[in-house]
C-alpha cells in the first residue's frame, strides 16, 4: 500500500465514458480514524446497492451530452472525519473536481450516508452539482448552508436512529431553506442508521430524487410537494412502509450524535 493513501472514484455498474449525467455516492465513516478506507468496510459496502440501483435505472437516459448515468463510489483516503482536517469533505471536493474533469458540463447529483452525507452537503457548491441527498447525515450547527444556493436538497432520517441526530438534520434543513427553495426532509418510520429494515424504500427515494434532478425521469410528485410545503410540514414528512406520507412527526428524536 502507498505511504500516503489517495481517494478513489470507483465505477458502479456499467461504465459510461460519455454519460448524460453523473451521480457521486459517498459512504459513512468514523469521527476519528486515520486507518485507510477499504472496499471491505461495512460503510462502503452499504452504499453499493444504492450506486448499483442508480446506474441501472439511469441506463436509458439520453441527452445531447451523452447516454446513461455514470455512477461513482467515493472511497476515502482514511476512515475518519478527523476534526478540523475534515478529511471526508476534502475527498468529496477532490471527487467533484475529478468528475468535472472527466465529464465536463454534465449535471451531477451527490448522495451520502452519515459522515458521507455531511461531506457531500458541504461539497454541494461545486460546479455542475444540481442536487444533493443526505441519508442519516451527521450534522451540527457548525455545518454551513450557503453552498446549497441553487441546489435541490433531500434529507432522510430514520425514526429509530441511534447514531446521528435527526433533530440536527431538521435544524439544518430549516437553515438550508434560507438559501434554496428546493429542500425536503423525510422521516423513514421504523428504520435506523443502517437503513436495512426498509432498504427498498430508502433506495427508491434516492433514485426518484437523483434521476428527477438529473432529468432522467420526471421529478417525483411526493418530493416536489414536500419542497413546496412550508416548514415544518415539508421537512417532517413521515414515510411508512408500504404507504404514502402521513401527517408530519411532531418532534424528531433527540439522539446522541455519532457517525
Amino acid at each position: 500500500m502507498p505511504a500516503h493513501p489517495q481517494p478513489r472514484l470507483e465505477t458502479a455498474g456499467d461504465p459510461h465514458p460519455e454519460p448524460a449525467a453523473v451521480v457521486l455516492v459517498a459512504h459513512g465513516g468514523k469521527a476519528h480514524s486515520t486507518a485507510p478506507a477499504t472496499r471491505r468496510g461495512l460503510a462502503y459496502q452499504r452504499m453499493r446497492p444504492f450506486a448499483g440501483a442508480l446506474e441501472r435505472a439511469g441506463r436509458a437516459h439520453r441527452s445531447e451530452r451523452g447516454e446513461g448515468v455514470a455512477v461513482y463510489l467515493l472511497r476515502y483516503r482514511v476512515r475518519g472525519w478527523n476534526g478540523p482536517a475534515a478529511d471526508a469533505y476534502a475527498d468529496a471536493v477532490w471527487a467533484t473536481g475529478e468528475i468535472a474533469r472527466r465529464h465536463p458540463d454534465r449535471p451531477v447529483v451527490l448522495v451520502g450516508h452519515s459522515m458521507g452525507g455531511r461531506a457531500v452537503l458541504r461539497a454541494a457548491g461545486a460546479p455542475g452539482v444540481v442536487g444533493v441527498c443526505g441519508l442519516a447525515p451527521w450534522l451540527d450547527a457548525s455545518d454551513p448552508v450557503t453552498q446549497l444556493a441553487g441546489r435541490s436538497v433531500l434529507i432522510a432520517h430514520g425514526d429509530r436512529e441511534r447514531m446521528t441526530d435527526p433533530a440536527a438534520s431538521y435544524a439544518y434543513a430549516l437553515r438550508a431553506r434560507e438559501v434554496t427553495s428546493r429542500v425536503a426532509r423525510f422521516d423513514m418510520l421504523g428504520d435506523g442508521h443502517a437503513m436495512l429494515r426498509r432498504a427498498g424504500d430508502w433506495t427508491s427515494l434516492v433514485r426518484r430524487f437523483a434521476l428527477g434532478e438529473l432529468g432522467a425521469e420526471p421529478r417525483d410528485p411526493l418530493i416536489t410537494n414536500a419542497m413546496r410545503e412550508p416548514a415544518p410540514a415539508g421537512l417532517r414528512v413521515a414515510l411508512e412502509a408500504g404507504a404514502g406520507p402521513r401527517r408530519p412527526v411532531t418532534d424528531p428524536p433527540n439522539t446522541k450524535d455519532r457517525r
